[in-house]
């Protein structure tokens, strides 16, 4: 079975629009949690754009009462103090302590996480962050391509787990649509790197621009124990209901 962890990074952001706290962040998690998921994911940018630090630190405690769901950050692990309140990556882990990290290399410039960790260089500093980290009690994942060779890399620098990002599968599906040949040869590339991962001992999540269509065929990578979702969820919810949807997205993933 995969877990679905939803991220409410967009109801965040759809609050910040106006001065107030609705939509609330909280209300949010309570609802999905109450339709099923298995975890929140949140990530708290250093320009406060959605999440913001107050969020994590609320959601964390709310999770004290869930403690079957899972509660996942991710960011970027070098990513200091600002001076607008952000306090740093490591002290949201540190104040949280939640179930996994998940360590991510963008930039404050990025619209959205789109690239995986190039770990061909010296990694000393990440490696350094990924023990602080798990000795805070967070299971520790890296956001990578669906690379072998990289992989590999994340297992010896003492990940727990990857995220494959699923940005070009998303992409590929949506061109060419979900029986077409490009779409079958994307998905065998993250079935290899899935199936890598597993045989070198790391556990295996996905996230980015999955959708209701594009699972139907990624879902048959079963060593993918979690998929993290969150615009194209919150995106349908829109139109369907916030736990009906998550509803949906679970059936699509556990048929």
């Amino acid at each position: 079975m995969t877990a679905l962890s939803v991220n409410l990074n967009k109801v965040a952001l759809l609050r910040n629009a106006r001065d107030g706290d609705a939509p609330s962040v909280i209300d949010a998690a309570l609802t999905v949690i109450g339709a099923g998921a298995e975890g929140i994911t949140v990530h708290p940018r250093p320009d406060q754009r959605h999440i913001r630090p107050t969020d994590v630190l609320a959601l964390a405690e709310l999770l004290q009462d869930h403690p079957g769901v899972e509660f996942n950050i991710e960011g970027n692990p070098f990513a200091g103090p600002r001076a607008n309140g952000y306090p740093g990556f490591d002290a949201l882990i540190e104040q949280a302590r939640p179930q996994q990290a998940t360590l991510v290399p963008d930039s404050d410039q990025q619209l959205t996480s789109d690239h995986g960790f190039d770990l061909s260089g010296n990694n000393q500093a990440l490696a350094a962050k990924i023990r602080h980290y798990q000795a805070q009690g967070s299971r520790v994942s890296l956001f990578m391509d669906p690379d072998p060779a990289q992989i590999t890399l994340a297992q010896r620098l003492g990940a727990d787990r990857i995220e494959l990002y699923t940005g070009p599968f998303a992409e590929v599906v949506g061109r060419a649509g979900i029986d077409d040949a490009h779409s079958r040869a994307s998905l065998a590339l993250y079935q290899a790197a899935a199936s890598h991962a597993v045989g070198i001992g790391l556990g295996v999540n996905a996230g980015h621009d999955l959708d209701l269509d594009n699972l139907s065929l990624f879902r048959n990578i079963a060593e993918v124990a979690e998929v993290s979702i969150g615009h194209a969820l919150i995106a349908r919810a829109l139109d369907q209901g916030l736990a009906a949807t998550v509803r949906a997205f679970k059936q699509a993933l556990n048929p």
